[in-house]
């Protein structure tokens, strides 16, 4: 079968080994905390790339092989102090990079593989090698700050990518939408000044970070009205997000007509995820991938990376990135999402006059609302 669209994949099994040792969830123990399983660890990736092996969308991908982004490549974004320090700390052994963000002794070398990953899928998307990517890559990286840890993540893997683009391939207008349900902050913080690169996060409010994400926080300087956030509120499902899309992601990128596309792709908005207290299903990042995917083919020749961030339901995630590689790549396997049908019949699943009232709020402040 040929496919409509060639997509590149990007995985190694290194980015499993990225150690966030014994902690439960995301508290570590105590006297009073009894050791266990640390939310973000490799179960929820490797069980989506085995999901993606047995459906045999596998073959149907382009494999792209990740390599180690170098130290002149990561300042870019990051400070030197920073990488010193998360170097040493590794090399020590490992500990606590920041708060509940613990590594092993190889995880700066893993994130290193991690962002020479997405560098090398933008690189095969741009030169035409293939139309669009996405890097399963660990760890996530759409919270780190330039100068420190931070949400789980040690490099900004996204904006680096973007910059990556910037200054080897020459591309100059992005668009960034972040669906993960806790806050895009890396790349709001990285690009709050740029009016050339579109940056949108929806997610639950005042989730993660703190105080981060609120709908009045719209860029600076130049960069006024670039940056979007579209805070919903706890609760929120399919009829919220899909009208968040639609009124406010689609018009918002249309009026930019970016040159390409990156995605912040977490899966904890889904309403199995034990870190937010939403109620997506695998068929509503689905629908957002469909309506990006036209997007990009109207304004940038179909150029699109995806960078995996969060998501901690094991015996979900696999489905909802199922759901957006079959789009990416316009191969559906015929595998079933066997929770779908009894997510999306949970009680509050329609669009909500609060949740109405919020979307309304984000289009006004942004001039969506004009003819």
């Amino acid at each position: 079968m040929t496919l409509a669209r060639r997509t590149g994949w990007v995985f190694a099994e290194q980015y499993l080994w990225h150690d966030t040792q014994r902690y439960n969830l995301t508290v570590a123990p105590s006297l009073t905390v009894q050791p266990g399983e640390h939310a973000e660890n490799e179960e929820t990736k490797r069980r989506f790339s085995n999901l993606v092996e047995v459906s045999s969308l596998a073959d149907e991908l382009v494999r792209i092989k990740p390599r180690q982004a170098s130290r002149e490549e990561l300042l870019r974004f990051h400070t030197p102090q920073y990488l010193d320090a998360l170097e040493s700390l590794c090399l020590s052994g490992g500990g606590l990079a920041a708060s509940k963000t613990p590594v092993g002794a190889a995880s700066y070398a893993i994130a290193r593989l991690a962002v020479g990953g997405v560098l090398n899928a933008v690189d095969a998307v741009v030169e035409g090698r293939v139309d669009n990517a996405y890097v399963l890559c660990r760890p996530p990286g759409h919270h780190a700050n330039s100068d420190a840890a931070y949400g789980f993540c040690l490099l900004a893997n996204g904006v680096l990518g973007v910059k990556h683009a910037q200054q080897v391939h020459g591309i100059r207008r992005f668009a960034i939408f972040d669906w993960d349900v806790h806050h895009g902050n890396s790349a709001e913080t990285a690009f709050l000044e740029d009016p050339d690169i579109l940056t949108i996060s929806v997610h639950q409010d005042d989730l993660f970070p703190p105080k981060r994400g609120n709908l009045g926080d719209m860029g600076s300087g130049a960069g006024r009205g670039a940056n979007i956030n579209i805070p919903l509120p706890p609760g929120s499902g399919s009829g919220a997000y899909r009208e968040a899309f639609d009124r406010v992601v689609v018009p918002a990128i249309e009026r930019f007509a970016p040159e390409m596309i990156f995605i912040a792709s977490g899966f904890d908005a889904s309403a199995m995820d034990p870190l937010g207290h939403m109620m997506l299903a695998s068929a509503d990042y689905a629908y957002m991938m469909r309506g990006l995917l036209a997007l990009a083919e109207r304004h940038c020749g179909g150029r699109i990376v995806v960078t995996h961030e969060g998501g901690y339901s094991a015996a979900y995630v696999p489905y909802c990135g199922l759901a957006v590689l079959e789009e990416l790549a316009n191969h559906k396997t015929g595998i079933e999402d066997p929770f779908m049908q009894h997510i999306l019949s949970y009680g509050g699943q329609q669009l909500a006059a609060h949740q109405q009232a919020l979307v309304d709020a984000v289009r006004q402040h942004h001039g969506l609302d004009g003819p």
